[in-house]
């Protein structure tokens, strides 16, 4: 889950977060998907808040039909506002999350793996739900870039007890986790993607 103070803010700041976030861009989310080894029909948003990242990949790409997307987040308030857009939406922590082995094609965790007391347990749990062939993506922000560092400040300012990590850093964790990592992209923003093995 987020930390205690993060989940508070979240909380007071659900009705306008959506209007205060980035536009989320479903390309580079997208090409993470693609990298799944078995047809992605249900995808876990991670920590999802009010369902950025299921509803950018809600659209189908190329022929067939959309992924089922569901939100886990620690936020009641994120999450109402999730259900009022019609994403499903379930409160659970991050590091325990209340879903079976092997349940999800795909996990997704956008703007939100820095937010989080314990990532490794974080990706632990996303592997551990993961069907063989099924991906994480993530996508999050470098603190070695300079908008990154007035990100890293800003969040600082506000109070958050974010812990941000460059790309290399954040492949090396999925790869402990026990998933095939790969940088897809880098920048500002980047993106991560790990392959759950098909004999795991």
């Amino acid at each position: 889950m987020h930390g205690p103070g993060d989940v508070r803010f979240f909380d007071r700041v659900a009705s306008l977060y959506d209007r205060l976030a980035p536009v989320t861009d479903p390309e580079p989310l997208w090409a993470g998907l693609a990298r799944a080894d078995r047809p992605v029909e249900r995808v876990l948003d991670l920590a999802g808040g009010t369902g950025r990242a299921a509803r950018a990949i809600a659209a189908p790409v190329g022929p067939g039909r959309a992924p089922e997307a569901f939100v886990i987040d620690a936020s009641r308030a994120m999450l109402g506002r999730a259900a009022d857009r019609g994403t499903a939406a379930v409160q659970g922590d991050a590091g325990r999350l209340p879903i079976r082995d092997a349940a999800v094609d795909a996990v997704v965790v956008l703007d939100a793996l820095h937010h989080l007391p314990d990532p490794e347990s974080a990706l632990a749990e996303a592997t551990r739900v993961l069907r063989p062939g099924g991906v994480l993506v993530i996508r999050e922000f470098d603190p070695a870039t300079l908008r990154g560092r007035a990100l890293v400040a800003a969040e600082r300012a506000v109070g958050f007890d974010s812990t941000f990590r460059g790309p290399d850093e954040w492949a090396t964790a999925v790869s402990t986790a026990g998933l095939a990592s790969t940088v897809l992209d880098r920048g500002f923003a980047f993106t991560v993607a790990g392959k759950k093995r098909e004999s795991q």
